[in-house]
């Protein structure tokens, strides 16, 4: 892969698919660097929650296996410093890893700027492409099954072969760098990951749901003043509300 900065194809098992309340159990990280080295690390996490059962049937991970395991908080800064410069790869982390990453992070205090980087959703490439699934994409590009789906660690590695496998067979139409991916693998012009907060074609931010959709997010607040405490008392992801009140303070010291 051509890369100006290192990437880190990552991949997480969690205990739902709830942005805003479900939490990490297991996160594995590929780090690959532009001179083609790779590394790759696999925690277990405490989610201080109990796992339902209908995840554990998805990735095995009960309540037993991660009872004596470090708690999100705990690794967190260490985290934050080992993807620090890299850009981010994935398998619908656009949609989903980035969002809840992006939550622990808020959750634990550690205000790590997701928005300086570039992320490449492998998925969405794949669907772009030729609309399957993670187990099918590898069967699709690199000829093999997929053992273990649903491992953090075996979908991480899945994810970053599928991609070199992409650009070797789509070479014609994807550029071999991450800025081209980044945009490619972009479905929506988000603004607060989740994409409850989106870009119009002017550039603004805009209500990406509800009664205001589609209406630019400062004009909302400024003629309807209680939508704001209304989606901070909701159950919105963190990320969403710290982007919505940025808006607001931003506009706010515009007025004065």
């Amino acid at each position: 892969m051509n890369l100006a900065n290192p990437i880190v194809f990552f991949d997480l098992e969690t205990t739902g698919v709830n942005i805003a309340k479900d939490r990490i159990v297991e996160i594995s990280v590929l780090k690959v660097y532009p001179n083609g080295k790779e590394e790759q690390r696999t925690i277990r996490v405490n989610p201080e929650m109990h796992i339902p059962e209908e995840a554990s049937k998805v990735h095995g991970i009960h309540d037993e296996d991660v009872k004596d395991c470090p708690v999100f908080k705990s690794i967190a800064k260490e985290m934050a410093r080992y993807i620090e410069g890299c850009d981010l790869g994935g398998y619908n982390s656009n949609r989903f890893d980035i969002p809840l990453l992006a939550e622990e992070f808020l959750r634990a205090e550690v205000d790590f700027d997701m928005s300086k980087r570039k992320f490449v959703d492998v998925q969405t490439i794949f669907h772009k492409m030729e609309q399957r699934t993670l187990s099918a994409a590898y069967r699709f590009y690199c000829n093999k099954n997929l053992e273990d789906a649903h491992t953090a660690a075996a979908d991480t590695q899945a994810t970053y072969e599928v991609l070199k496998a992409q650009l070797d067979r789509y070479g014609d139409q994807l550029e071999n760098n991450i800025d081209f991916l980044s945009k490619f693998s972009t479905q929506n012009k988000t603004v607060d990951f989740a994409g409850f907060i989106v870009y119009n074609e002017k550039g603004e931010e805009v209500f990406n749901f509800g009664k205001n959709k589609g209406m630019p997010v400062a004009k909302v607040l400024k003629e309807q003043p209680g939508y704001y405490d209304w989606m901070l008392k909701s159950e919105f992801p963190l990320y969403t509300k710290k982007v919505l009140t940025r808006i607001k303070l931003r506009d706010s010291h515009l007025v004065r």
